[in-house]
């Protein structure tokens, strides 16, 4: 049983790769950030009930699938941003929305951490600073 599972979840996860161009280090930090951002929000409302996405600023279950819904559309988004590339014979427009994504992310555990009362340090906040240059270069603004 065990075997088959990890096959099973294997042939998933290679699928899941195999439409999204390959795993890169860009789909791997999104992955993460998007994640990290889910549970910093469910830290923000369920421990400091600080959300400002209810109006107790607890947990919210509403509010939770909401953030679930975007996370997917983000992930369909870069799926699209892949196809046009595939469309269009280039191979840096999955990965410049990718990375839009990643300072989207950034920027919103930021600011849950600010929620909590975590003050951020200056190499995180360059480093995010960093992460909009690269994002506006790739979109050639």
């Amino acid at each position: 049983m065990k075997n088959w599972i990890s096959t099973a979840a294997g042939m998933v996860g290679g699928m899941i790769a195999s439409i999204y161009g390959g795993w890169s280090v860009t789909l791997q930090v999104l992955f993460w950030f998007m994640a990290f951002d889910y549970v910093t929000g469910l830290l923000v409302a369920g421990l400091f009930h600080a959300s400002p996405k209810s109006g107790h600023g607890g947990l919210e279950s509403r509010a939770g699938w909401k953030g679930l819904a975007r996370k997917i559309v983000t992930m369909m988004l870069v799926l699209m941003a892949h196809e046009i590339d595939l469309l269009l014979g280039i191979h840096y427009i999955r990965d410049a929305a990718a990375i839009g994504f990643c300072t989207n992310e950034a920027l919103s555990i930021i600011e849950n951490a600010g929620l909590m009362g975590i003050p951020i340090p200056k190499a995180i906040t360059g480093a995010i600073d960093q992460l909009m240059q690269k994002e506006d270069r790739h979109d050639g603004t």
